[in-house]
């Protein structure tokens, strides 16, 4: 009679089909920890992107301000040198003499000057209330800000230049309730926080 040596042979087959299956699993756990580490140090590369790429976008606003800000500057120069040009710069509510409407132009290069430095950040804000509490001593300068109120009016409320607009007008209030005449410690020095 002829025996069957069943018991090995299909214990064979089982096995390694379960071994093959195990390895299988073993391979795809060790393939998908890979994946799952690829997948991380990417979406971490794409945080790292994006903010280069903020940090690229600040730097260009800021470039195109100082190159805005030159342009400014320059059309004011051009304005004040040539008496031809002064007509197209009036922009004020009453006649002023050519004389007075340069004062005005320099006036307003020089706060532009310092709302540029606080934009830029080269200017805290405590830094550009100290320039503009010296900056209104003159009374040209104060003559300037009266003459230019209602372009102030016609500020974004939330733009920033609004906000130095309305803590200027602040301080020239304080200044002139004032019952000192050491106008450079007139303000209020807990607003005088830093940008």
């Amino acid at each position: 009679m002829v025996t069957q040596k069943s018991g090995k042979r299909g214990l064979n087959a089982v096995t390694a089909a379960l071994m093959l299956s195990v390895g299988t699993a073993a391979g795809y756990l060790a393939h998908r920890r890979t994946l799952d580490a690829l997948l991380r140090a990417n979406a971490e590369l794409l945080r790292r992107l994006e903010t280069l790429e903020e940090e690229r976008r600040r730097a260009t606003r800021r470039a195109d301000r100082i190159e805005y800000q030159r342009d400014h500057r320059n059309l004011l120069l051009a304005g004040m040198r040539d008496p031809d040009l002064l007509p197209v710069l009036d922009a004020y509510d009453a006649a002023v003499s050519p004389q007075v409407q340069k004062q005005y132009l320099f006036a307003n290069a020089l706060y532009v000057h310092a709302v540029h430095g606080y934009r830029t950040g080269l200017l805290s804000r405590a830094e550009l209330r100290g320039y503009v509490r010296g900056l209104f001593q003159s009374p040209a300068m104060r003559a300037y800000w009266d003459a230019t109120s209602h372009h102030r009016a016609s500020l974004p409320d939330g733009s920033e230049e609004a906000e130095v607009g309305r803590m200027t007008d602040e301080l020239l209030a304080e200044l002139d309730d004032a019952e000192t005449e050491e106008w450079w410690v007139v303000g209020n020095p807990a607003d005088e926080t830093p940008h």
